[in-house]
């Protein structure tokens, strides 16, 4: 089988041809770091029968490629994200290895993509990969709060322990308990925060994972989240939702923050 791998990271480029030739039956056509030098081989080149691709390359995402040029060959990305990024990539047929690669790894991306056996059915999981990165990736992570006196504090959505309403405004308590008022509704807050770290536990507060410091059963089959920061009131789930809301803290949940009925 002959592959073609591009990264950028030299280190990693090698380390993948040793393990490749570890797990054995693979020839390295080329390795290529950058997107131009992609598209380039690409235009001028027959497809490889598998292509090794890093998903951040030194003149931008890998993603970029396929705007430019068809590419009908099964794929194996290779990244550094973490578990929860990586669920993008596991509900498309079109593979992943997580850096450092292992051959035990590789040998069992390999079985999977034998099921591939179209360039249309490849061509389909890939845009569905383009599309699942690019929404994952839309997320906001960072926020400018106006401060008295004319100044803008920037805020990243990783220090917000909970947003909540207080006295009508809306308000997030960070994890050094510390409070800022925003402008945006927790419907629009809903809709711009990543769903695998923040919850809408009920119509006054949306929740991190990382602030839950541990959970009571409550009245009437309900769950009260107790957070590692202090908080204006109870923070209640309903008994429709708990099962919602276990899902999501064990991390089976990889849709948008529930904005509806709750």
């Amino acid at each position: 089988m002959k592959a073609l791998i591009i990264e950028d990271e030299i280190l990693a480029a090698k380390h993948l041809q040793h393990v490749l030739n570890e797990v054995g039956g693979i020839e390295v056509i080329t390795v290529l770091d950058s997107i131009s030098e992609a598209v380039d081989w690409f235009q001028l080149n027959p497809q490889p029968e598998i292509l090794f691709l890093d998903i951040h390359l030194a003149d931008g995402s890998a993603f970029e490629i396929f705007n430019n040029v068809k590419v009908s060959c099964p794929i194996i990305f290779t990244t550094a994200y973490d578990e929860y990024a990586l669920k993008a990539f596991k509900v498309n047929s079109v593979d992943y290895l997580l850096k450092p690669i292992e051959a035990g790894d590789l040998r069992n991306a390999l079985k999977k993509l034998n099921g591939l056996s179209s360039a249309n059915s490849i061509q389909s999981e890939i845009q569905n990969l383009i599309e699942s990165f690019r929404k994952a990736s839309s997320y906001k992570t960072h926020f400018l709060i106006p401060l008295k006196g004319d100044k803008l504090f920037p805020l990243q959505s990783s220090q917000i322990a909970c947003f909540y309403i207080d006295a009508s405004l809306v308000k997030a308590r960070t994890f050094d308990d510390k409070t800022y008022t925003f402008e945006y509704t927790l419907d629009e807050l809903a809709a711009m925060l990543n769903p695998a770290d923040f919850f809408r536990a009920n119509r006054q507060f949306i929740i991190s994972r990382s602030s839950v410091k541990d959970i009571d059963f409550w009245f009437n089959s309900r769950l009260s989240v107790n957070l590692k920061v202090s908080t204006p009131e109870k923070i209640l789930i309903s008994k429709a939702r708990v099962p919602e809301f276990k899902s999501w803290f064990g991390g089976l949940r990889s849709f948008g923050v529930n904005k509806g009925n709750i």
